[in-house]
């Protein structure tokens, strides 16, 4: 039974980025990488827009059986783009622990750059607010020495809801960031070439974590909403649950679109699919 609330706890975990890779992977890595040092975010490529409007709806399957369903939108509000997920457990998976957990993020779609992050979680007993905000390096304050790459900010204010307890952290982040969710779009607003990977930074749990993408194959994916054609893009990272408990993959559509369409993490307690079941 443990093991079993064990992974089910890890079923929100696999919904960022290709979720449990950059959300966990995060997580294991408790000191990062200095934010001086961490890759540039690259711009989405040339001609590529953004949806003003979309959502889409995700089946979880774990192992035998579907473990719930997983819906992103995503709406252009003023100058940000804006990133709701909603990941919820169903059936049998309910009767030993349920999860109901809510994501949002905000992100610029000319520069790529996080502008917040946060996300209410529901597991079991445990209930948890937290609100996570980046200041880009281009609006925080001036280095001391021009020598010195300019840094952003970030600001973090954590609520237990059911100790009523609040905590506060501040930090410094490279100039630019991905956060976890907004990071699933922005991957397919890069060009994927297969056979030539890129880095981003991505930001979370007052950390940034170096993450390589892997552009590995084109393939055809079938998945409730149809056939796709696709492109096999694999997230690494030197250590936590990327390195030491298993492997993530993300299908994106070989099209202008590049929709994620399905999203597998292999890890020890067994294999969660995200598949695409519509688009609106």
């Amino acid at each position: 039974m443990r093991r079993g609330i064990d992974g089910l706890q890890s079923l929100r975990k696999a919904l960022l980025l290709a979720a449990c890779l950059l959300a966990s992977g995060a997580q294991a890595q408790k000191e990062g990488v200095p934010p001086a040092s961490a890759p540039p975010v690259t711009p989405p490529m040339q001609g590529y827009t953004f949806p003003q409007h979309q959502t889409l709806t995700f089946a979880v399957d774990w192992r035998v059986f579907t473990a719930g369903s997983v819906t992103f939108q995503l709406d252009q509000q003023g100058p940000l783009m804006k990133v709701q997920a909603t990941a919820d457990t169903v059936g049998a998976t309910n009767m030993i622990y349920q999860v109901i957990d809510r994501f949002q993020s905000s992100f610029n779609p000319v520069t790529g750059c996080s502008a917040g992050f946060s996300k209410q979680t529901q597991e079991g007993r445990r209930k948890v607010s937290s609100d996570l905000v980046f200041t880009p390096g281009a609006t925080a304050p001036a280095p001391a020495s021009s020598s010195t790459p300019v840094l952003g900010t970030q600001s973090l204010n954590e609520r237990n809801l059911v100790k009523n307890t609040v905590k506060h952290q501040d930090g410094q982040i490279p100039a630019c960031v991905i956060d976890s969710l907004s990071g699933i779009f922005y991957v397919g607003s890069q060009k994927l070439t297969v056979g030539q990977d890129f880095k981003l930074p991505l930001a979370d749990a007052m950390r940034t974590v170096a993450v390589t993408m892997k552009v590995e194959a084109r393939e055809d994916v079938k998945t409730p909403a149809g056939t796709f054609s696709a492109i096999r893009v694999q997230p690494t990272a030197d250590v936590g649950v990327v390195k030491h408990r298993g492997t993530i993959t993300i299908w994106y559509s070989d099209d202008a679109r590049h929709l994620p369409v399905q999203i597998r993490a292999k890890l020890l307690w067994g294999t969660i699919t995200f598949r695409l079941q519509s688009v609106s």
